[in-house]
């Protein structure tokens, strides 16, 4: 059997990292099996769905490498793959299953379940609500047939007991006293989300339904449906979720959780993807830096952990550091253009391009984050540079630093070749003549033509800028400290 798989997340939110690992895995399981991969939009809920976050769905996934070979967008034989063209279908399998018995109208209300529910509470027994305040279903036909619109709850087989195979939980059973007689269809008539799941899965013939355990409780639910509706229920591998380092539920406290809040602090995707799937998942060996391929070539859900993963942005980190030292220097300066443009205000010209490669590569050596690029090449784009107070007091405040500087652009000027042997030969020279050690003769330069005492090595800076803006950058300075 081919596998079939869906991602079917809501438009009520931006595309997280627990929803987008839970993408990774139904895409790798897929394309490690040949199978196909389906893309819905569960957006039944139309008072919190939204365009925007739609439209962020899918721009995440494309920016993570994440494509899909049915569903929105690319089309497929079940029409427009969103929940919310397809509410005519979910009725009328809701009314035929009131017609098979499987179903009933309910007119309990909210009161009488409430009631029933502490009732259950206090005596120490399960709260799962079993039709016992509703009609006979010939009375409740009548009323229908009135005009009134009540709720559809799906009938539970009591006693009875669903047990399923989960693939990474093993054996999983819920006893049905500890199942609500659960709404599918509401007084409106529009679907519950286990009503709208379930037919979408039925319907597109879903093999494997992968997704986080917070839905463990809603798969007897699910199953029952299914198997009411006549079909074979899919496969079912419940993931654990995300833990922040405290040990808690990942949640905006632990900071970014949004994929395009990481695309935007400067992470690369095949990073962020790198570490998602080893968030419970174990490769088989000690490799943590994966291609994607190998990851597809790799993978198997049978090793997919059930404890809970720990996301680490220290860990992240390192390892979008490691994807960025690994990229072609033409690449690395493709990936931070937009942020340099960005902190510049303005996009950058051929000059610019040309300084920006031309230290490219120790700024590469030391970024973790696309983004803290902009900082460390700053000083090569502007036309005004402005000293960063703490380094200029750590520094220029110092005696002895304006005879550095003077002496510093005296030998620089001189220079036939401007190059990085020539300019750090002439200033070695010149520390040894002034017999002060390479702090005291480096740093003023240092911070007069970047504005900091941290920035890309001397020499090479003092190249990539140029011996005119160098010289001018140096008076400056001088000019500052009289």
């Amino acid at each position: 059997m081919t596998p079939r798989v869906r991602f079917a997340p809501s438009p009520t939110g931006y595309l997280h990292v627990g929803g987008a690992r839970t993408a990774l895995y139904n895409w790798l399981f897929v394309r490690s099996q040949g199978g196909t991969m389906i893309l819905r939009s569960d957006d039944t809920d139309a008072a919190r769905s939204t365009p925007e976050y739609a439209a962020d769905i899918l721009d995440s996934m494309r920016w993570l490498g994440l494509d899909w070979d049915e569903g929105i967008e690319v089309g497929g034989p079940h029409g427009g793959y969103r929940q919310s063209q397809r509410l005519v279908r979910y009725q009328e399998v809701a009314d035929r299953l009131v017609e098979e018995g499987s179903a009933y109208y309910s007119f309990a209300t909210p009161e009488l379940l409430e009631a029933f529910r502490n009732e259950a509470r206090a005596a120490g027994t399960a709260p799962s609500y079993d039709g016992r305040f509703d009609l006979d279903q010939e009375s409740a036909r009548q009323r229908v047939a009135a005009g009134e619109r009540p709720t559809i709850r799906f009938k539970v087989p009591r006693p009875g007991r669903t047990t399923f195979q989960d693939v990474v939980r093993d054996e999983v059973s819920f006893e049905h006293s500890q199942v609500d007689d659960f709404v599918i269809l509401r007084s409106d008539r529009t679907p519950t989300y286990h009503l709208a799941s379930t037919v979408d899965d039925v319907d597109y013939g879903i093999t494997h339904v992968i997704r986080g355990e917070d839905l463990l409780s809603s798969t007897p639910k699910h199953i029952l449906l299914t198997e009411a509706m006549g079909a074979e229920p899919a496969t079912y591998s419940h993931l654990s979720l995300l833990m922040g380092p405290d040990g808690k539920k990942l949640s905006k406290r632990h900071g970014h959780t949004a994929i395009s809040a990481y695309r935007e602090a400067g992470y690369l995707p095949e990073a962020l993807v790198n570490y998602l799937a080893l968030l419970g998942w174990n490769p088989g060996d000690d490799d943590t830096v994966l291609p994607l391929a190998d990851m597809v070539e790799r993978f198997d859900l049978d090793t997919v952990s059930k404890n809970p993963a720990i996301f680490d942005t220290d860990k992240l980190e390192w390892m979008n550091g490691t994807y960025i030292r690994d990229l072609e220097a033409a690449a690395f300066v493709d990936a931070v253009v937009p942020s340099v443009e960005a902190d510049l205000g303005r996009p950058l010209t051929p000059e610019d391009r040309a300084r920006v490669e031309a230290i490219a590569p120790h700024v590469q050596e030391r970024t973790k984050l696309l983004t803290e690029a902009a900082e460390q090449v700053r000083f090569l784009l502007v036309d005004e540079l402005v000293y960063d107070e703490a380094s200029w007091a750590k520094v220029m405040a110092k005696p002895g630093v304006s005879e550095v500087l003077d002496a510093a652009s005296e030998r620089l000027a001189a220079l036939d070749d401007w190059d990085v042997a020539s300019i750090e030969g002439v200033l070695r020279a010149m520390i040894a003549d002034l017999e002060i050690g390479a702090g005291k003769g480096f740093q003023p330069i240092r911070v007069a033509i970047s504005g900091s005492r941290v920035s890309p090595p001397l020499f090479e800076s003092l190249e990539a800028l140029g011996r005119d803006d160098a010289l001018n950058r140096m008076d400056q300075a001088r000019a500052a400290l009289a």
